[in-house]
């Protein structure tokens, strides 16, 4: 018997108090045609009420009346647990405003907590958030007055502090494939990234709730190669085709062969960046890479890692991966992020990031919105506009090395004439701050547990030294005092050796990087000898 139902009829498969749980990335992998039709239901029949909705990754596309969008309404939703909610303008706003109740929790945990369901087992207990604000002893990942219930506890074994966070009673599991046959056998071919569909499935099948895969073909039973298979028949109920407005590949992509691994593009086929300040910063930021690096670039400004690697000619010395699940290729960009091209593998999300949790990464490239003397460092939370972490705080607190990446005021404009940086508008408002907003990235955590952290600009460079804030470098043509100290509110360390950052990466042509990394070999090399 055929398991395809109309999304109308799915709709109706929601009871009031439902928890229901997505897969998504942006609007990727994501089950819209089922959601739009859950908000057309509400709409009309005011069921199903007071839901609780959670998914791990960033959901929408910006634009108003996509993603979560379609659940922001007074009544139906009555709980919203994820991992960032800036792209689905409407359930950002009820979340800034207090409406419902919100939980931000790390991406990577949330996805692991689904496997932690799935097992029945006592939550995921991890050091993942220790010091930020998702810690109980700070926020407890609360972003709004109403939200009262502990779902994050602090734990001690072998004397040792831990955060175990509890599992989610799912009720509904709504996932995403490209085809299905008439007994729900799942495949993802033109999918970008499987996310935790697996995961999601089997831990609402054991929990003993529905699981509805919205697809765009379906086959006959037996024609899939099992091979193939992401999520099998067994634990999926039932399968919705959905339309080309809700099965989109990425925010801003229908389908794009080269996004899934059919399609290989030309590597020279990568603009090099302008020499502006955005290719400075991401220059020196590159200099931080090693030999047969393992790296994580972060959206926005890291993504010129990508730009200079390729243009320096030492992208095949780079494995750089996406938190999605992505090993190797060319991360892309705007609304495409979160795919790849020419990717060398795509995994689970979920253990994409145990990879990351377990300390894979070698250096890990991450934007940076405020900053403190302590080296906290905040990107989830400004005024009332709460977005969430993303992956950032699985990925900033296990890797290797943490860069932080991002001008070093807002607004500010600059250029480069004659290898110097030539300031043309300080900003209009200061990333250096005595206090961040909310500690995302944990300055103190990483100083008591000997984590590398550098913070480039395109006028400065900081570490932290003694719990505190450093600079350790200024770039040629600013003045300390005006173009750095006035523009923060708190006076660095100032490093004795004071240097003036590389000049030749404020030239139009560089080509320096290949023997930046090369002088790391032999250091590398020792370090794998002890380990």
């Amino acid at each position: 018997m055929s398991k395809v139902i109309s999304a109308q009829e799915a709709a109706k498969l929601i009871k009031d108090n439902d928890v229901i749980a997505a897969t998504t990335m942006g609007l990727a992998t994501f089950a819209e045609e089922v959601v739009a039709s859950i908000e057309e239901r509400y709409l009309s029949e005011h069921h199903p009420k007071d839901i609780t909705f959670i998914h791990a990754c960033g959901i929408g596309n910006g634009q108003e009346g996509r993603g979560s969008d379609h659940l922001a309404h007074e009544g139906l939703i009555k709980r919203l647990i994820s991992g960032h909610t800036g792209s689905s303008p409407r359930m950002a706003n009820a979340v800034a405003e207090g409406k419902i109740e919100a939980y931000l929790l790390p991406q990577g945990t949330i996805a692991q907590i689904y496997r932690s369901t799935a097992g029945r087992k006592p939550g995921v207990i991890t050091k993942v958030g220790l010091g930020t604000y998702v810690d109980p002893r700070l926020q407890g990942a609360r972003v709004t007055e109403k939200t009262g219930e502990d779902i994050i506890e602090v734990i001690e074994m072998d004397g040792e502090e831990w955060l175990r966070y509890k599992n989610f009673p799912v009720t509904v599991g709504l996932i995403r494939g490209t085809t299905a046959d008439e007994n729900g056998n799942l495949t993802s071919e033109e999918e970008v990234v499987t996310m935790e569909a697996l995961a999601l499935a089997t831990a609402v099948k054991n929990n003993g709730g529905i699981v509805i895969a919205q697809v765009k073909n379906t086959a006959e039973f037996g024609s899939l190669h099992p091979k193939r298979v992401t999520v099998p028949g067994a634990l999926i109920d039932y399968v919705v085709v959905g339309t080309e407005k809700y099965h989109m590949q990425t925010m801003g992509t229908q389908y794009n062969k080269a996004l899934t691994g059919d399609f290989r593009v030309p590597v020279n086929s990568i603009k090099p960046l302008p020499l502006d300040a955005r290719k400075v910063i991401a220059r020196r930021a590159a200099m931080e890479l090693v030999p047969n690096a393992v790296i994580n670039l972060g959206i926005g400004m890291p993504d010129g890692i990508a730009n200079v690697a390729a243009e320096e000619g030492v992208a095949d010395q780079l494995t750089m991966t996406l938190e999605l699940g992505v090993f190797g290729g060319v991360p892309a960009t705007g609304l495409d992020f979160g795919a790849a091209y020419n990717a060398e593998a795509i995994v689970e999300h979920t253990s994409m990031f145990d990879f990351y949790d377990g300390g894979g990464l070698d250096t890990t490239f991450l934007g940076s919105a405020q900053m403190d003397r302590y080296g906290n460092v905040n990107v989830s939370q400004f005024g009332k506009r709460a977005v969430g972490p993303g992956g950032f705080i699985n990925i900033s607190q296990n890797s290797k090395k943490a860069v932080f990446m991002g001008t070093f005021t807002v607004g500010s404009k600059a250029t480069v004439e004659n290898g110097k940086l030539v300031i043309l508008n300080q900003g209009k408002a200061k990333k250096f701050l005595e206090y961040v907003e909310q500690v995302t990235f944990s300055g103190i955590y990483a100083s008591e547990n000997n984590l590398p952290v550098l913070f480039v600009t395109e006028r400065a460079v900081f570490d932290i030294k003694d719990g505190l804030l450093r600079l350790i470098e200024i770039a040629p043509g600013v003045d300390l005092k005006k173009d750095i100290l006035e523009w923060m509110d708190f006076t660095p360390l100032i490093a004795e050796d004071l240097k003036v950052m590389d000049k030749a990466i404020f030239q139009e042509t560089w080509g320096g990087l290949k023997d930046v990394i090369e002088s790391k070999k032999d250091k590398v090399e020792k370090q794998l000898v002890k380990i």
